[in-house]
């Protein structure tokens, strides 16, 4: 039996669809949801559903209970990082409890120089997630991902195409920016394939990619001249602030570009690949097919 956690998210549902795809029964397919989720549409795949909290312990030994590996798909909670923290020593600590014998973690790619980057408390979540993890004695496979291509449309802006103006403070920075849908293929294919206990992968695209060349293929795409402008982190903050964005997103925006411009995701590496068996999606093909 696997289980997949954050069965209703992005990650956790595409997971779901390459389960399936690759012929593992619904009937040996779990998932854990929140009781208040609407997961109606797991109901109709037929999966095995859970109902289970990150916050509750008990909630999730009993959803975890008959489970041979989990997929832990890293919780999004959006308050202080020490609760996405906490989420994940729980469900860590549920699974020892009911004898998983393995899990596959989503964590995040990671550079040296990281306790120092605008992304710390970020990558210290998850540092002391897979510490843990580690610690714990269950075998495990740390899937560090890099960072979504569908998170370049988030800082680009809706309005780009009208626009022609980039506007972030990325400066000249580069990422190797994934797919999402393929990061989760490529977690179906270690968690139901042999040979990957207790590894890590760093599962980054082959070519990293900053926002002067994402304007340029934007401009290419669209066939109007669209420019990449990188103000000051307070010019940036100022400008936004006008144009009435709540703080959260600033703070988010900001903590993300300027972790671009310090090459915090600026990691090649060819393990997505391999798991893939194909080359990944590279940005130019996003951005041809979202504005193509």
């Amino acid at each position: 039996m696997i289980l997949v956690t954050g069965a209703t998210g992005n990650y956790g549902s595409k997971a779901i669809a390459f389960l399936l795809k690759k012929g593992i029964t619904a009937t040996n397919i779990a998932v854990l949801v929140r009781s208040e989720e609407n997961y109606q549409d797991l109901v109709e795949q037929g999966v095995d559903i859970r109902i289970g909290d990150y916050s509750d312990v008990d909630s999730m030994v009993k959803a975890f209970k008959g489970v041979d590996k989990l997929l832990l798909v890293s919780s999004n909670d959006r308050g202080p990082i020490e609760n996405r923290t906490k989420h994940h020593i729980n469900a860590i600590t549920a699974a020892k409890k009911a004898n998983v014998k393995h899990i596959v973690y989503t964590s995040f790619v990671r550079k040296d120089g990281h306790k120092n980057s605008a992304i710390s408390g970020f990558q210290n979540s998850h540092v002391e997630s897979e510490n843990f993890l580690k610690e714990s004695g269950i075998n495990y496979t740390i899937l560090q991902n890099g960072i979504y291509q569908e998170m370049i449309l988030a800082f680009v802006g809706d309005k780009v195409a009208e626009t022609g103006t980039i506007l972030f403070p990325a400066q000249d920075g580069n990422a190797s920016w994934v797919l999402r849908e393929e990061l989760a293929e490529a977690a179906v294919n270690v968690i139901t394939t042999q040979g990957h206990e207790n590894k890590t992968y760093k599962l980054t695209n082959n070519v990293s990619v900053g926002f002067g060349q994402i304007a340029t293929d934007i401009s290419e795409t669209l066939g109007k001249e669209v420019s990449y402008i990188s103000p000051e982190v307070e010019t940036f903050k100022a400008i936004l602030e006008k144009a009435g964005v709540p703080e959260m997103y600033i703070n988010m925006f900001i903590m993300w570009g300027t972790a671009v411009a310090e090459g915090m995701m600026d990691l090649e590496d060819d393990s997505l690949e391999s798991l893939l068996e194909r080359k990944p999606t590279s940005v130019n093909q996003f951005i041809r097919k979202i504005y193509g």
